[in-house]
């Protein structure tokens, strides 16, 4: 049920009563004036905040921890777009396709390379870092990553390394932001912020911020571009299994890998639904290119086991405080090209470099 909003609350449609942000009960129209009963009825309710578009809640006990400044929150509004879509599985499910780097290369293999110029908008269709060599071309010439996993103050940074064999390699830096939400580059210019919100125990959302270093974002273009894909109010996509996911064979012979559009969201969605809404993980066979997932599911083990033992969850990625909160920035996600020899240095300076020209403060 929608309830329709009003000034300081929301008022049920049923019966009329009022409740106003802490969840008191302030109004019962149809009740007599003299019994004040409203007084004695709260509802529960949750802290907010809104950021860029977003509204975000705190579902758990006593105080919500501070939230950090990432870069799609101290971006001001102009150079953020939020949008989101629904998937039919599994928030974990959802989650580890965006931690697992070598997947690119496969399922969202183009056989063809569009015109970059063409690319606003649109995920691995920009230039690989700062050279004229389409994205799309790298991941399918160059399809076996060394993979990297740090652990760090938010969850965990993923390097994925590929020798051009020019002496120089592809650098790709993403994030794992726990416990549900990745950090990656987009194109040379913006990244995308995507937390994988759960709905139940079979379908959630994806919900995205997409943040610009450059110029502001047009919102406009970037919602029409996703608005062909997905459909209102419930924002499901067009594709879907009911449907194949749009897969078309011929396609899949001239285009794309999987036969399934040009948009990679469908390619991930299948990846994620196909294994079914709950995949069976006593059945999975791991690769060393899993290290990420291996890593995130050990610290959603230790997690829940300091939740249901009732013990201090203060020792938890992001359960921090006002101070600790204004030191966790970024986190940086960034495509550079460096020499394979001397590769670490050379993505943070980049990164630097696009933060001192941006618009607004992007600072670490």
């Amino acid at each position: 049920m929608f309830w329709p909003g009003e000034e300081g609350g929301i008022r049920c449609p049923f019966h009329g009563w009022k409740f106003d942000e802490t969840g008191q009960c302030v109004e019962q129209p149809a009740e007599p004036s003299n019994l004040k009963m409203y007084e004695r009825i709260k509802i529960k309710s949750y802290p907010t905040f809104e950021r860029n578009g977003l509204i975000f809640a705190y579902l758990g006990e006593g105080e919500p921890p501070a939230v950090p400044d990432l870069d799609c929150f101290v971006a001001p509004e102009s150079h953020v777009f939020s949008f989101k879509g629904l998937w039919e599985c599994n928030w974990l499910q959802a989650l580890e396709v965006g931690i697992d780097p070598a997947h690119a290369s496969f399922l969202h293999r183009f056989l063809q390379d569009e015109d970059p110029k063409d690319s606003y908008g649109k995920q691995f269709r920009d230039t690989a870092a700062n050279t004229d060599i389409p994205m799309t071309q790298l991941l399918r010439e160059f399809p076996a990553p060394e993979i990297h996993v740090e652990d760090t103050d938010f969850g965990m940074r993923l390097i994925a390394l590929r020798d051009l064999g020019n002496g120089n390699s592809h650098v790709r830096v993403t994030n794992q932001v726990f416990p549900c939400a990745i950090t990656i580059p987009m194109s040379n210019e913006m990244t995308i912020t995507q937390w994988h919100v759960p709905i139940d125990d079979e379908n959630c959302y994806w919900v995205s911020m997409f943040t610009s270093f450059g110029a502001p974002v047009d919102k406009e273009k970037m919602r029409d571009q996703r608005m062909e894909e997905h459909t209102l109010p419930d924002y499901a996509p067009i594709k879907n299994k009911r449907n194949n996911y749009g897969y078309n064979r011929q396609e899949q012979e001239t285009l794309t890998y999987t036969g399934m559009g040009m948009d990679i969201n469908v390619h991930d969605q299948w990846a994620c639904e196909s294994m079914g809404a709950i995949q069976d993980r006593t059945k999975e066979n791991l690769g060393t290119t899993d290290k990420a997932i291996a890593m995130h599911r050990r610290k959603l083990s230790k997690a829940m086991a300091v939740v249901v033992s009732e013990e201090d969850v203060s020792s938890l990625p992001l359960q921090i405080g006002k101070e600790q909160a204004r030191e966790i920035r970024g986190p940086v996600s960034i495509d550079v090209i460096a020499p394979t020899k001397d590769w670490q240095g050379v993505w943070r300076e980049k990164d630097a470099d696009r933060r001192n020209a941006c618009e607004w403060n992007a600072s670490l």
